[in-house]
């Protein structure tokens, strides 16, 4: 079972977009640059650091490159059981479950960046990650330093970060090394996030919130805040609002993920740091990090078991990881409505989909379809099949923009006969 994780703030780097300016999903960046009245594409290739520390970049960066990682991976067909995001990486996640369109999930993102930039430069703070220490002693070091100093995020076991203004930091650190903490690791940033210090952005990012539709997540989405999930989309204004200062519970999202059954979690935009953190955190667990397109062969081969690439079935566009599956990729961007005439597989479950013909196994068959068939349309262009099979599922929900390339509807062609 495959879940998404999105990484934060501090994950950018300059240059990160060089690697996929040639690849089809890069048309995300464009499209974000149209919604934000900002060339992001710029700030992709060619913002230095400094440039790209600033929050209110750094924030925009990192949404839209993780973005065009999700489309890059949804190309191959490939799709999360569930979603979650690191900070900012929140906002990524919920856009990808359906939860926020694009346009006001970009919107949001620029209004964090801004608002959360302008506290900090009212009440600058500074933030550092404690190696080596446990969840209590962390808070224990807060509490003893007397000052404004808090636990900003749980990342993993023995890796807890605090946040506060610098004379507080610098407080908390010595009392954190007294109960034990065996490193400190001082972060570049200018403010206190996910602490009280961020009261003057909760506000003003709550005025953007209100104007802002949230759906019901096709896929479950656990949150920052509690580490739970909600499906309720009238909660996540307030989560998202709650979200800038309160501590990010990642470990405890990270168990949650794990306890709904995920087998591979993969972290999609720049960096690694949250892949290293399912190793530390949920060890049984496979942690798959996918930063540039040759990364997509690696997951490729993690979904499919073959990790070392001895038996991996080579994936392309159109085609799915087995010989016997494969995707209708849509053929322009636009509205995708589902033909009501088609039923899809019942079962979502891989192995069932592509049970041995004969073997007894798997759900009863959905519709049967032949090379021309329609199974929907996109705007007013025409969704058909360029295989024979049988349709297992739908790969686009009714109603969901699409872009050119992106799977739609997920056909079985072996044993249909």
């Amino acid at each position: 079972m495959l879940a998404f994780t999105f990484p934060g703030q501090g994950s950018q780097r300059s240059g990160m977009g060089h690697a996929w300016v040639d690849h089809p999903s890069w048309e995300v960046a464009a499209e974000a640059s149209d919604i934000a009245g900002r060339d992001l594409t710029a700030l992709l290739l060619d913002a230095p650091m400094e440039e790209l520390t600033r929050t209110a970049n750094a924030q925009l960066a990192t949404f839209v490159m993780s973005l065009v990682v999700l489309d890059a991976v949804e190309r191959l067909g490939l799709f999360p059981a569930a979603c979650a995001g690191h900070s900012l990486g929140e906002y990524t996640a919920l856009v990808a479950s359906g939860a926020l369109s694009l346009s006001d999930g970009t919107r949001l993102v620029v209004e964090r960046g801004n608002a959360m930039q302008a506290a900090a430069d009212e009440r600058p703070g500074t933030m550092a990650a404690l190696i080596g220490i446990a969840d209590g002693d962390a808070e224990a070091a807060c509490q003893r330093a007397e000052n404004e100093v808090w636990v900003a995020n749980y990342n993993a076991p023995g890796q807890v970060v605090i946040a506060g203004t610098v004379e507080g930091i610098a407080i908390a650190t010595e009392r954190a090394k007294e109960l034990g903490a065996r490193k400190v690791l001082p972060i570049p940033v200018s403010g206190a996030f996910h602490t009280q210090l961020m009261l003057p952005a909760r506000s003003r990012l709550r005025l953007t919130l209100d104007t802002v539709e949230f759906h019901s997540p096709e896929v479950p989405v656990v949150a920052n805040v509690d580490a739970r999930v909600h499906t309720d989309p009238g909660e996540w204004s307030g989560l998202l609002s709650a979200q800038l200062c309160s501590p990010v519970r990642w470990r405890q999202s990270l168990e949650a993920l794990g306890g709904r059954g995920a087998t591979t979690v993969v972290e999609l935009g720049p960096g690694g740091v949250l892949t290293g953190m399912v190793r530390r955190t949920i060890p049984d667990v496979r942690g798959v990090a996918v930063a540039v397109p040759a990364d997509l062969d690696k997951l490729i081969d993690a979904v499919a078991g073959t990790d070392d690439g001895s038996a991996a079935a080579p994936a392309h566009q159109g085609e799915h990881l087995y010989t016997s599956e494969r995707v209708v990729v849509s053929p322009a961007p636009g509205v995708f409505e589902p033909d009501v005439n088609l039923a899809a597989l019942e079962s979502t479950a891989l192995a069932e989909a592509t049970a041995a013909p004969g073997s007894g196994q798997g759900a009863e068959p959905g519709s049967l379809v032949a090379v021309g068939d329609r199974v929907g349309t996109v705007g007013l262009t025409e969704v058909r099949t360029p295989f024979d099979g049988i349709l297992v599922r739908w790969l686009a929900v009714r109603g969901e923009r699409v872009v050119e390339g992106q799977p739609v509807a997920w056909i079985r062609t072996g044993g249909t006969s």
